[in-house]
C-alpha cells in the first residue's frame, strides 16, 4: 500500500507564496518522476510540474517563471514552490509520482485558494 500526504495549502491573497509538500509512504519499489498536478472547478486535471530522480523538471506554461518543483530521494518527498500567486491558480493541488515499474499514484488532493 502507498500513500500519499499532502500539505501546505491554503488561503493567500494574490501576489503571496505557498509552499506543498508531499510525502510518499508504504512499500515503494523505487520513485521514478514525481508531480503536482491541478484542478479547478469545471476544468481538467492539468500538469503544475514534475521531476524525475535526477532531478530534470517540466512546468505547465501557465506556471513558469513562478513555481519551483523540488524533490528529496531520501525523504520520498516532493516540495512545489509557489510565488507570485494570481486568482487562477485556485484549485485543488494533486501530488502524483511514478515509480520506475511504471505504477503511478495520487494524492488526495490540497486546496490552494488565491484571493483577496
Amino acid at each position: 500500500q502507498v500513500q500519499l500526504v499532502e500539505s501546505g495549502g491554503g488561503l493567500v491573497q494574490p501576489g503571496g507564496s505557498l509552499r506543498l509538500s508531499c510525502v510518499a509512504s508504504g512499500t515503494i519499489f523505487s520513485i521514478n518522476a514525481m508531480g503536482w498536478y491541478r484542478q479547478a472547478p469545471g476544468n481538467e486535471r492539468e500538469l503544475v510540474a514534475t521531476i524525475t530522480r535526477n532531478g530534470r523538471t517540466n512546468y505547465g506554461d501557465a506556471v513558469k517563471g513562478r513555481f519551483t518543483i523540488s524533490r528529496d530521494n531520501v525523504k520520498n518527498t516532493v516540495y512545489l514552490q509557489m510565488n507570485s500567486l494570481k486568482p487562477e491558480d485556485t484549485a485543488v493541488y494533486y501530488c502524483n509520482i511514478m515509480t520506475v515499474t511504471g505504477l503511478t499514484y495520487w494524492g488526495q488532493g490540497t486546496q490552494v485558494t488565491v484571493s483577496s
